[in-house]
């Protein structure tokens, strides 16, 4: 369910950079601190954390699938790599869809993680 919240246009042109730094790793804590009292800023910060989140468990899923399967010869190697390409596709997705978002001055939410609220 895709939710467009109305945030105030000078609030969105202010912070918008903001909302893109939020989907980009670490970079989640700039917008975290620095734009505090943005609600569009706090919006996309939030999306980026629970994504930064989702990517951080799904690596560390993939590094003890590899653990696992050490001692598969060729099919543990094949598999890990295989998880880890397409965690890392479906990543690369929603950092595109969140930064797309963000820069067309748009609060809509993540498929599949954006229902997740951590900041309020």
């Amino acid at each position: 369910m895709q939710d467009n919240t109305v945030f105030d246009s000078q609030d969105v042109n202010q912070n918008k950079v903001f909302g893109i730094l939020a989907y980009l790793g670490f970079l989640v804590l700039v917008p975290i601190f620095a734009a505090k009292d943005s609600q569009y800023a706090r919006f996309h910060a939030n999306q980026g954390l629970v994504l930064l989140i989702f990517e951080a468990a799904a690596y560390f899923m993939v590094a003890m699938c590899r653990l696992i399967l050490f001692f598969v010869p060729f099919a543990g190697i094949f598999i890990s790599a295989l998880l880890g390409f397409c965690i890392f596709c479906i990543s690369t997705v929603f950092i595109v869809l969140g930064i797309i978002n963000a820069c067309s001055n748009e609060a809509k939410k993540l498929p599949i993680i954006g229902e997740i609220t951590i900041l309020k």
